[in-house]
């Protein structure tokens, strides 16, 4: 298995899944009369990221990961969205952008050296198999299982189907 398959095709069926989330999300809301705000900023503890955010960041772990892996540059996505019509777009163009690289870009990915932003002031480097399997990838299904999470606490009725995309 290449580099490039071992990568893309899982941010590519997460991403998927999470804009079938985020559509049964706001289908949810107009079902039940809930503002949409009320799940956008929702969370599953006070520490952490609400709904909004949580999409964000899946968006930008596929995105940088693969700019990372191959060599490219680092797109930068400034944190705006405020609906669920902002984040099904920002979800869009992260899967364009992903679907963007070819396996061939991916070559000695695996090997690289991939230094990324690790908070606010630090930065660590990895070999880019130890970066995606040991880093980008945890991070990635933690913040999409997270958005599922906060989405199923709230009553929106998903399960682990929607989760992994299969109908």
């Amino acid at each position: 298995m290449s580099f490039h398959d071992a990568t893309v095709p899982a941010f590519l069926q997460i991403l998927g899944s999470l804009s079938g989330l985020l559509a049964k999300a706001e289908a949810h809301c107009k079902a039940k009369n809930i503002q949409p705000d009320v799940l956008l900023n929702a969370r599953l503890y006070p520490d952490m990221y609400p709904l909004t955010r949580q999409v964000q960041t899946v968006c930008d772990f596929a995105g940088k990961t693969c700019a990372r892996l191959t060599g490219s540059e680092v797109p930068s996505t400034p944190d705006t969205e405020k609906s669920f019509e902002e984040l099904q777009q920002r979800i869009a163009k992260t899967i364009d952008y992903v679907k963007s690289f070819k396996p061939a870009q991916f070559e000695g990915g695996d090997t690289r050296e991939v230094t990324f932003p690790i908070g606010p002031s630090n930065t660590m480097t990895m070999k880019g198999q130890q970066y995606l399997v040991n880093f980008a990838f945890p991070n990635f299904y933690f913040h999409a299982a997270t958005t599922h999470g906060i989405l199923r606490h709230n009553g929106v009725e998903i399960g682990k189907r929607d989760f992994l995309g299969v109908r």
